[in-house]
């Protein structure tokens, strides 16, 4: 059965030469009858008059009235009672919330420029943070030093099995993108080099920028997204339930059985990673060098030992050393302190990325700047 339409919504403007303008209201002045279409621009139409505050309104004629229509008559008022005012006693309940809210504000924005108090909130979470990673460090260095004292309690189950997460199922995704970054590299240096006649240099272009620099900073950025945001995470949800609190009160440190295990294994697979890395990169390059200048495979493994000097290849493993403790650490840290909820977790996890990935990046060129003279002829 179709619900009834609502009575509509009237306004009638009379005009008396000693009473001046009178507003008559009746029908139904509720949300569902004011929704329809036409009836606001109609009443706004009958309402057009100089000062509608001043005028004489009579509103015991309505059917029904709501918050809505009675909003619409505040509006209409200049959000103040005419002087010449009559209500139902039912009403008056409507009007006198509508006075008691006040008008509605919306907060200032906030100022766009950079404050003390900005500035002293920053640098106050980076002298947290900076002495909380200074502390995790101090830590690893006495629970290495109880490895080395007792090596036969040490956690060695716990290392190899991230040796295993953090290097063995990170060798199909450091292949592939070492493989499409050695090709795309190859393929750009070639038409360069092709252009002024030193297609030969294609080897040694490949094998500086590899093995010095690439190889070792791709398996770190891969590294930090996929194991660092890992172990983040897991040490996170380990502060959600509460695992963190239960290895403490059952005498198990945090830094012994926790910490020192993934930043030692991250420390043993870096350089691993890195090996492979060039390798899979070396081979992408060898690959598409062959395609588009047609030197062979042969050639190019016979000439890289002479275009790329042996200390080129070291500075690359100890970089993969000490991105992996750089990862290692920067993801324990942010770990320890997601709080015991879930935005904290995601959060702390995306933070821990970025700051990882930042300074492998930084230490990148701190060793550039360090080994600016070694490994050229």
């Amino acid at each position: 059965m179709p619900h009834p339409e609502p009575d509509m919504p009237r306004l009638n403007v009379s005009h008396d030469a000693s009473d001046g303008v009178s507003v008559t209201a009746s029908g139904c002045w509720q949300v569902h009858a004011l929704a329809l279409p036409g009836v606001m621009p109609a009443l706004m139409q009958r309402i057009a008059l100089p000062d509608p505050s001043a005028a004489r309104w009579d509103l015991t004629g309505i059917e029904a009235l709501d918050h809505i229509g009675a909003q619409w008559f505040w509006n209409a008022w200049g959000k103040k009672r005419p002087p010449r005012l009559m209500l139902a006693p039912l009403q008056e309940g409507h009007f006198h919330r509508i006075e008691q809210a006040g008008e509605l504000t919306l907060p200032a924005e906030p100022g766009r420029t950079l404050s003390l108090a900005l500035l002293w909130h920053w640098a106050d979470r980076f002298i947290h943070h900076l002495f909380g990673l200074t502390m995790l460090i101090g830590q690893l260095v006495l629970d290495i030093a109880q490895l080395a004292r007792q090596p036969q309690r040490g956690p060695w189950k716990e290392i190899s099995a991230n040796v295993f997460h953090a290097g063995y199922r990170a060798l199909g995704i450091t292949a592939l993108v070492g493989f499409l970054i050695g090709i795309v590299l190859s393929y750009l240096s070639s038409q360069q080099l092709h252009t002024f006649g030193g297609d030969i240099f294609i080897v040694n272009i490949l094998g500086m920028s590899i093995i010095r620099e690439l190889g070792p900073l791709l398996a770190a950025i891969l590294v930090a997204g996929r194991s660092g945001s890992s172990i983040t995470a897991q040490i996170g949800v380990m502060r959600v339930t509460e695992e963190l609190d239960a290895m403490l009160v059952m005498g198990l440190p945090h830094g012994f059985r926790l910490i020192m295990p993934k930043v030692i294994a991250l420390a043993l697979a870096m350089p691993l990673l890195v090996i492979w890395t060039d390798a899979m990169a070396l081979l992408g390059g060898m690959a598409a060098a062959h395609l588009e200048l047609g030197l062979s495979p042969i050639y190019f493994l016979q000439k890289l030992p002479s275009a790329v000097p042996l200390a080129n290849y070291w500075i690359g493993l100890g970089k993969g050393l000490v991105f992996g403790t750089v990862i290692a650490l920067i993801a324990c840290h942010f770990g320890l302190r997601i709080q015991p909820n879930t935005e904290s977790l995601g959060h702390g996890t995306t933070i821990s990325v970025v700051t990882s990935i930042t300074l492998v990046i930084l230490a990148d060129a701190v060793f550039a700047i360090i080994f600016s003279g070694v490994g050229f002829r």
